[in-house]
């Protein structure tokens, strides 16, 4: 059988109170809550998408320490619409925040767990995304890690620069992935990762062996025995190779 590549399947959260954290995240891009129990809170989008699993959130006793290396752009399609997400997000629960971004256009802020998301000014690229515009994962080398994302998700290089690199999902519906430079080391275990998965039927240990051909490691986050595969891109940053589907 022919080696099929993996695809992003979600988002994965760690929470100190994941009932708390799934419903702001779902009243925000209104993406249901379609799973509750005490290990795990999913919320999905409500029609095809290029992250058709949506959000998990799992509980984990750390407290966040420091900014996230992974975060969440929102789409806006308005001045007026930006102001509206923006007044939302603070009504549910959010904070405005300074990471030093300056003056800008978007908006900066955290959730109700510290983590750092962005409510973007009009961007007529992103019109087709839907409430999430892109997964913006801080790395140190942009164009050189852009490969191996794109062979682990199966989207496309759209843009390279010599700070950015972006991929598009194929079918044009759901969040760009954007990997961007930065000059911060890694510090901690990501409190936002992506989870990819082999499509049905093919060979779980295949895609880990490819990805690891690739640039890959096997990481040990204290998972412990679990079904998928805990690792590690070439830049450091942890991502789940969960089980076929």
């Amino acid at each position: 059988m022919a080696i099929m590549p993996t695809r992003i399947t979600e988002l994965a959260y760690d929470a100190a109170d994941i009932g708390l954290l799934a419903r702001f995240w779902s009243d925000l891009l209104g993406w249901p809550i379609t799973q509750e129990s005490d290990d795990e809170v999913d919320i999905e989008p409500p029609d095809e998408y290029a992250l058709p699993e949506g959000i998990a959130f799992g509980p984990v006793p750390e407290p966040k320490t420091g900014k996230n290396r992974l975060h969440l752009d929102l789409a806006s399609s308005s001045p007026e619409h930006q102001n509206e997400i923006v007044t939302k997000a603070l009504d549910l629960g959010a904070r405005r925040a300074d990471i030093g971004q300056g003056d800008v256009p978007w908006a900066v802020l955290t959730d109700p767990e510290g983590n750092e998301f962005c409510v973007l000014e009009p961007r007529p690229y992103y019109g087709e995304t839907g409430a999430l515009a892109a997964i913006v994962q801080d790395c140190p080398d942009p164009v050189a890690l852009a490969p191996f994302w794109s062979a682990a998700s199966g989207w496309p290089i759209f843009l390279w620069r010599p700070h950015l690199a972006v991929l598009r999902p194929p079918g044009g519906r759901g969040p760009w992935l954007a990997l961007v430079r930065t000059a911060e080391p890694k510090r901690v275990k990501q409190r936002i990762h992506i989870d990819v998965s082999p499509f049905t039927g093919e060979d779980h240990a295949a895609e880990v062996s490819r990805l690891i051909d690739l640039g890959a490691a096997h990481a040990d986050v204290g998972q412990g025995d679990v079904p998928w595969a805990v690792m590690t891109d070439p830049q450091g940053n942890e991502f789940c190779v969960l089980t076929p589907r």
